[in-house]
């Protein structure tokens, strides 16, 4: 019972002591990230393989056995699971809980680069990705505005969608829905085969065509100027106009006489609704280390601008799903939690012991010992979410309990006649061992759960 004989004795420390912990608990605090759940990562690596035309079989003899071969010889390897699709393989690596994912990522693809020369040559890349957190959305909008479907899409994809991007803290942003351009080539092939051409001659024609591409430089005695031949298509009718190839008599045939071109929009995939209102759907992520309260605080605040901005269109945004929403509901609750408690606990002391001062004593002990826990979530890297928020919310009742029968034996102490200082020190030493054991039965029960190495431990280590 040395803490409590030094308490007693040099009140002055203590007061200095808890008066640092409590500053530095709250500069600890303002710098934690709000998160909604903890950050883990299971070591899976998901490798896809996209083979255009081919048919499940072919997929699955040319491209997937092939990778499951070259991965199979990886380290702490759990499970390997297939699945072939039209054009695409898909093949996941389970590894051991054991496993570091980025190294175990790292030597997958070492693995399926020395088999790349063996995959047939029509087949992509193959493409690794690990399981993250990190990758899921924390916000979700919902556009819509007075304005045709294709120039809708074109202003998200092409002004909107990298304005926010370049926000701090995003990462990534997908857009869903809306009608995408396309200019969309019908090819007449009785025409075409008239005029001796194949599908595959005229395809390289029309791409040969749409270049654009440096040709050489000028040099003055001053300056060299670069020179660049611009040949992309700038409207449908140039595309229209395009000749394919020239008659024997010398008449030049052009697209448009083998070919209807349309200035139309591609086959919507997916389509998105907000209120059941076509609407465009706009998914973000953000950067790992980023804070998604401060980023969803400033992905609203661009989306005031932008609907100011665009006004004359009726541009709106709405909020679909904010996942910090929560999060914060979550921390104000810790927080509520804590002034009831606090109060509740100050009643008690009126009501049964009587004792102005004991309330005192409980209303100030127990937010500073709740303050004073941020420290150690910073120094381990912790956040503020609803795993860390679930224990503050258990250590708010245990706090209480513990002050609680503390003090009502110091008072008991002093019932006997005992004075302040002796009735403390004796009321403390003769409990502080029983609440001392009620608490680490609590610690007990989690504590080794959260030093395996398995995916549960991950998600509840920071409770």
């Amino acid at each position: 019972m040395k803490i409590t004989e030094i308490s007693i004795k040099r009140p002055t420390l203590v007061v200095v002591v808890f008066t640092a912990l409590t500053l530095l608990g709250i500069m600890s605090y303002m710098s934690l990230n709000y998160e909604l759940l903890p950050k883990f990562s299971s070591p899976i690596v998901n490798v896809m393989t996209v083979y255009p035309g081919a048919s499940p079989s072919e997929v699955e003899n040319t491209v997937t056995k092939k990778i499951e071969d070259a991965v199979a010889a990886l380290e702490n390897v759990k499970k390997i699971m297939s699945r072939s699709v039209e054009g695409v393989s898909i093949v996941t690596i389970e590894f051991n809980s054991s496993a570091d994912e980025n190294y175990a990522l790292q030597d997958a693809q070492r693995k399926i680069n020395s088999v790349l020369s063996d995959l047939p040559g029509d087949a992509k890349t193959p493409s690794l990705s690990k399981f993250s957190m990190d990758d899921l959305p924390i916000m979700t909008l919902a556009a819509n505005a007075d304005m045709d479907a294709q120039g809708f899409y074109d202003l998200i994809d092409k002004t909107l969608a990298p304005r926010m991007s370049r926000l701090p803290g995003v990462a990534q942003l997908n857009i869903i829905g809306g009608e995408e351009r396309e200019i969309q080539i019908s090819v007449d092939a009785e025409k075409l085969h008239a005029y001796k051409l194949s599908l595959l001659q005229l395809r390289q024609i029309i791409t040969n065509a749409n270049m654009d591409f440096p040709t050489g430089k000028v040099r003055t005695q001053n300056e060299q100027i670069l020179i660049r031949l611009a040949g992309k298509y700038k409207d449908v009718e140039q595309l229209r106009s395009l000749v394919i190839t020239t008659t024997a008599d010398g008449a030049q045939i052009r697209l448009r006489d083998v070919a209807d071109v349309q200035d139309a929009s591609k086959d919507m995939e997916r389509i998105a609704r907000n209120d059941r209102a076509d609407a465009i759907i706009l998914q973000i992520m953000k950067q790992s280390d980023a804070n998604a309260v401060t980023v969803s605080k400033e992905i609203k605040n661009a989306i005031a601008q932008i609907q100011q901005d665009y006004a004359a269109s009726n541009l709106k945004i709405e909020v679909a799903n904010d996942a910090s929403e929560f999060t914060l509901e979550s921390a104000n609750s810790v927080i509520h939690d804590l002034i009831i408690a606090i109060f509740l606990v100050a009643a008690v002391m009126l009501l049964f012991l009587h004792s102005l001062r004991n309330a005192i004593i409980v209303m100030v002990a127990i937010p500073m010992s709740l303050i004073g826990t941020f420290i150690g979530m910073e120094l381990f890297g912790f956040s503020l979410n609803l795993m860390s928020l679930l224990g503050l919310s258990l250590v708010v009742g245990i706090l209480v309990d513990d002050a609680i029968v503390v003090l009502e034996n110091i008072y008991r102490h002093m019932e006997m006649g005992k004075n302040k200082v002796r009735a403390a020190f004796e009321g403390a030493k003769e409990i502080g061992f029983t609440v001392t054991s009620i608490t680490l039965v609590i610690v007990i029960v989690f504590l080794p759960i959260s030093l395996t190495n398995e995916l549960v431990s991950k998600i509840l280590r920071e409770f």
